[in-house]
């Protein structure tokens, strides 16, 4: 049954990463027409731009030469965030890209952290492990990439950890780093740090904090907490939520007078604790609230990206959804995106670089699925974009997989790209309606692949 516009947002938000809206198109495309034998380009045709101007992009496997890629670095530019963004959460094709990328920003480029939408805590235990080689990645990502997240749970992404790792063994004086910037789960971890830096910092505060905290603490694993934060009653959740910003208060009210590294961590580690807690005190069952707590939610990891920015010190490539990394909106359920904060925050120093295809397959959950576990995770082919959608038009260029800088396109492309035009934006489920974006407006780049295969889900430990 196809759900309402108010009860999707609903849906939307108790799933979080379900907020993008995708679409089943069943007309057929060309796959590189433009080169063989498709519709003739008419006076108004974009095509012959996008020929002009398009990329080829030889492959987006991680390994292997970058010559194709160095021109992807003049669009980078001096940039010192590039979000590259994924048209669907399940593809192994999306993630795999944006590893090529961020080996060769990192090799060529001078990039150092890689940042994406998963939660603070996970981020802490993978970072440690890139940098000491404590734990066992695939068990931490087993453990941590539960419920909304469960899609990261991949081959894909650990292949791309233990890159980093092996970096990092041949680099121990120049280290990658990693955070996780989103805000459904605060781990144990974080109240411990938050706690112990209170008893040796101040420990006249140590009663205070530690009562405010009590009973807060997760014990449960980070599916069955989500699942057990999203139907708590929205009192009790509130009443979380003012507890954790008056820990909060009482850290902040103690900024040093110079710098003191463990007091800026440990206030970070509030603030996501914080977000967490007031991310849950929106009704997630009114509609009227839904567009409200993805804007804070999108804030949220804008604002965690820029500290680590700010903190870390780093140039670092950033990983999410497009309808995150968008500079401006593609759909009611989010007003605000992380992109335009970026934007407004970094200026020129942020690029969105967004990511389209035409065909293939996808992991997903069916539409509307709550909470989900792995067994709800299903193997959905795409069949090729519909004539009146941006894929089916990027999909005439001639080359099967390429790139395009927007900024320097050429007139006739430029103004076909500003219009809003049904979009595919897959996130957990599928099928759902197209978003209506404007890439002009959206993203600085694009990144077309034809054909797309799905992530290489883990078993789970």
């Amino acid at each position: 049954m196809t759900l309402s516009m108010p009860r999707r947002l609903a849906v939307a938000l108790l799933v979080w990463f379900a907020v993008v809206p995708g679409v089943v198109a069943v007309s057929p495309a060309g796959g590189g027409s433009g080169a063989s034998g498709g519709p003739v380009p008419t006076a108004d045709d974009p095509l012959p731009a996008f020929e002009k101007a398009a990329r080829p992009l030889r492959t987006a496997d991680p390994s292997g030469p970058f010559e194709d890629l160095r021109p992807f670095g003049q669009v980078v530019g001096g940039a010192v965030m590039v979000g590259i963004g994924e048209a669907a959460h399940g593809s192994h094709d999306f993630v795999t890209f944006r590893h090529r990328a961020l080996r060769y920003l990192v090799e060529e480029k001078g990039f150092r952290s890689f940042v994406l939408e998963a939660n603070w805590s996970a981020g802490l235990r993978l970072d440690d492990y890139l940098l000491t080689g404590r734990g066992d990645p695939a068990r931490i990502m087993s453990e941590e990439f539960q419920n909304a997240y469960l899609l990261l749970h991949s081959q894909d992404y650990l292949d791309m950890f233990r890159w980093m790792r092996a970096y990092n063994i041949a680099h121990p004086d120049d280290p990658l780093r990693f955070a996780g910037n989103d805000n459904a789960y605060a781990g144990p971890e974080l109240y411990d740090r938050v706690v112990g830096h209170v008893r040796r910092a101040h420990p006249d505060l140590l009663p205070a904090v530690t009562e405010l905290y009590r009973g807060l603490r997760p014990t449960l694993p980070v599916g069955e907490w989500m699942r057990a934060a999203t139907t708590a009653p929205l009192d009790e959740r509130r009443a979380r939520a003012e507890r954790t910003g008056r820990v909060l208060a009482l850290l902040r009210a103690r900024e040093p007078a110079g710098m003191d590294d463990d007091h800026a961590w440990a206030v970070q580690h509030a603030t996501a604790v914080d977000q967490v807690a007031r991310m849950y005190a929106f009704d997630l069952m009114d509609p009227e609230a839904a567009p409200a707590a993805m804007a804070y939610r999108d804030t949220v990891m804008a604002e965690n990206t820029l500290w680590w920015h700010r903190h870390i010190g780093h140039r670092l490539v950033l990983g999410g959804h497009n309808s995150h990394l968008y500079t401006s909106s593609s759909t009611p359920v989010l007003p605000v995106t992380q992109g335009s904060v970026l934007r407004q925050r970094l200026g020129g120093g942020y690029l969105a670089v967004g990511l389209s295809f035409d065909r293939g397959a996808v992991h997903a959950t069916e539409q509307g699925l709550q909470n989900p576990v792995d067994e709800d995770v299903k193997r959905f082919e795409v069949e090729p974009a519909a004539p009146g959608s941006v894929e089916h038009t990027l999909d005439r260029v001639s080359h099967r997989n390429w790139y395009l800088d927007l900024r320097t396109a050429p007139p006739a492309a430029r103004t076909w790209l500003d219009a809003p035009r049904p979009k595919r934006e897959i996130g957990t489920h599928w099928p759902r309606d197209p978003d209506r974006v404007n890439l002009l407006r959206s993203v600085d780049a694009v990144v077309y692949l034809h054909e797309i295969r799905p992530s290489r889900l883990l078993p789970r430990d």
